[in-house]
């Protein structure tokens, strides 16, 4: 059986393709709001962080209608660090908008989830947006989708998939360039017509598989997934079990249900096959569990989520400043917090250390794990982590395999030789180079760590004008050690206040990190170093006053303006003897082993 009125669909593209922009005229020509409604931009993205950065972060779902049709759409995360999100949300849908720039080429993000969508067997409609760019290149694009999609061995009607030609920003679609389009009809009745409806037999057992999870502090935790067969209603018993973990069925009451209708969640009593519905009352309940009657308790197979290959250790804050600004600073917090993100997000992976203060962490890169930091923070949380590390794995004959990237980069032409020379020092390969309009792009396999800290080079080698892509794509040989920073930390030598005549002198040692009046403490980072060793600097000493001169009789000490780190800039910084300090107001980097003279017997041995 088939529910013909209803098309679960997720829209899948690289970052900055124009996902969100894409869902916001469907909202709008769907009927979601009044036609006098003043709406923002990226009404999806309604995270402060997704605001913030201007990118999708967690996937979500909402729904809208065209004629008698239900469409119901999840948005979807296009930064490769959040992939764990799109794999896990393929299972409540029965087809996939590929949305691809009419500029840019298939990126690597499109590739890693494109490939999941064509696993599961997904039907694909290709959209082309952006089409009214000047430097558009429709027709090479669309060679470019046909090409990835062979490449990824996909099924000869997924090779016929229907092109449609769109402008999201002005809202409009076509299936011929000849014939502009006027509204967004065109998609929806592709839509309708090239997407399966959802299977699933009314009569059968009740089945549904949990592929999100959301909280309310009113009703507890909240599943969200679609319905595979039969019909739920409210109140009724039911039991959860796992089709990948061999754990015993554990016995639920389903509580109050709701059902997507634009951008809220409408109460409902009864839902039934194909549908993708919230329920309250399933504490205790994770993502990948099969929710069923329980007469028939059969668990539906769930994808298998990619490993993480990032890994950071997440401690309790125990510098001289420890408890001062956070809300939340002990060990049992930090467990809490982090457990509560393990259930929401499958890619992290929890796990204790030989110290009960520190946890390790593991997730999809840098930018995955630096989010959770960021949010942590802004929750009231204190706490210091560790670099980044990459996870080994050990291949066949003992061989060490470490993760490899794909990475694209779109550079000027001038810019080449500066990101050759990079790529050399940190083991890239190139894999192949074309010219691109007055650029060049260039596409190189390099290990996952060589990655560590490049992003801020990058850009100062391409003078900003860069662009730069990176997904996870195998475990490759382990290719040597890989300098990750050239240049060693400015020390403050002692626990007080920067004054301007320390931090004068201190800054013919390097660049300088914090300005006048800022509280430092013995062992906390303060600047750069010029030279490759660490170097213990006063940025407390005071000019002493005699009664032959005042304190200021010399000239003026003009001080070079410091250079303020971001988070993800400071995780780009910090060393293997190092600890990022994280507070809900500041950001500071710190020596593991604060005691100088400590840190030099260590040193010597």
């Amino acid at each position: 059986m088939k529910n013909e009125k209803i098309r679960n669909v997720a829209i899948i593209a690289h970052v900055d393709h124009g996902k969100t922009t894409l869902v916001d005229q469907m909202l709008k020509q769907g009927g979601v709001f009044r036609s006098n409604q003043t709406v923002n931009d990226r009404v999806m993205d309604s995270n402060d962080l997704e605001r913030e950065r201007g990118i999708t972060i967690l996937a979500k779902n909402t729904s809208v209608n065209y004629k008698d049709y239900k469409i119901n759409v999840v948005d979807t995360p296009g930064h490769a660090d959040f992939g764990g999100e799109v794999e896990r949300v393929l299972k409540m849908v029965n087809g996939v908008i590929l949305l691809v720039d009419a500029y840019e080429e298939t990126m690597p993000q499109t590739r890693f989830v494109l490939q999941k969508a064509l696993a599961l067997n997904h039907r694909v409609i290709i959209v082309v947006n952006k089409t009214d760019r000047p430097d558009a290149r429709i027709p090479e694009v669309c060679d470019e989708v046909l090409e990835l999609l062979i490449d990824l061995n996909a099924a000869s009607e997924q090779l016929d998939s229907p092109v449609v030609f769109c402008s999201a920003r002005q809202g409009t679609a076509t299936l011929d360039l000849n014939k502009p389009g006027t509204d967004f009809t065109p998609l929806f009745e592709t839509i309708v017509r090239h997407i399966d409806a959802p299977d699933g037999n009314l009569d059968a057992p009740f089945q549904m598989l949990i592929s999100a999870l959301d909280y309310n502090d009113y009703v507890g935790g909240i599943g969200i997934g679609r319905i595979e067969r039969g019909t739920l209603t409210s109140g009724k018993n039911a039991v959860i079990v796992n089709y990948n973990f061999n754990k015993p069925p554990a016995r639920i009451k389903i509580g109050n249900m709701f059902r997507f209708e634009g951008l809220t969640r409408v109460p409902v009593t009864s839902a039934v096959a194909g549908e993708i519905i919230c329920i309250s009352g399933v504490e205790g309940v994770t993502i990948g569990d099969t929710i069923c009657d329980p007469e028939c308790a059969e668990a539906i197979p769930f994808p298998k989520i990619g490993e993480p290959n990032v890994e950071m250790t997440f401690a309790v804050n125990d510098s001289p400043f420890a408890g001062k600004e956070g809300k939340f600073v002990t060990s049992r917090h930090l467990r809490e917090r982090l457990n509560r993100e393990r259930i929401k997000d499958v890619s992290i992976r929890i796990s204790e250390t030989e110290s009960s203060e520190a946890f390790k962490v593991c997730g999809r890169g840098e930018m995955h794990l630096s989010i959770l930091i960021e949010n942590m923070r802004r929750e009231g949380y204190e706490f210091q982590v560790s670099m980044p590390k990459v996870l080994y794995k050990e291949g066949e004959g003992g061989k060490t395999l470490e993760p490899i990237d794909r990475m694209t980069v779109d550079v000027p032409a001038d810019s080449v030789g500066a990101v050759m020379q990079k790529m050399g020092v940190r083991k890239g390969e190139l894999i192949q180079m074309s010219p691109f309009g007055d650029r060049m792009r260039m596409e190189f396999e390099i290990p996952s760590r060589g990655l560590f800290g490049y992003k801020s080079e990058f850009l100062t080698d391409t003078k900003g004008e860069g662009i730069i892509n990176s997904t996870f794509d195998k475990y490759g040989s382990y290719r040597g050690e890989i300098e990750r920073r050239s240049q060693g930390s400015l020390i403050a030598y002692e626990t007080g206040e920067s004054v301007i005549y320390g931090l004068y002198n201190a800054q013919e040692r390097g660049n300088l990190f914090i300005g006048a009046g800022v509280p430092v403490y013995a062992g906390m980072i303060v600047g750069e170093c010029a030279k490759t060793e660490d170097v213990a600097v006063n940025v407390c000493k005071r000019k002493q006053l005699t009664n032959m001169r005042s304190s200021g009789a010399d000239e003026a000490l003009r001080l070079t303006p410091p250079k303020i780190f971001s988070l993800e800039q400071a995780l780009e910084f910090v060393a293997d003897d190092e600890y990022l300090e994280v507070t809900p107001k500041s950001i500071r980097l710190r020596k593991k082993i604060l005691d100088a003279t400590v840190r030099m017997r260590q040193r010597g041995k």
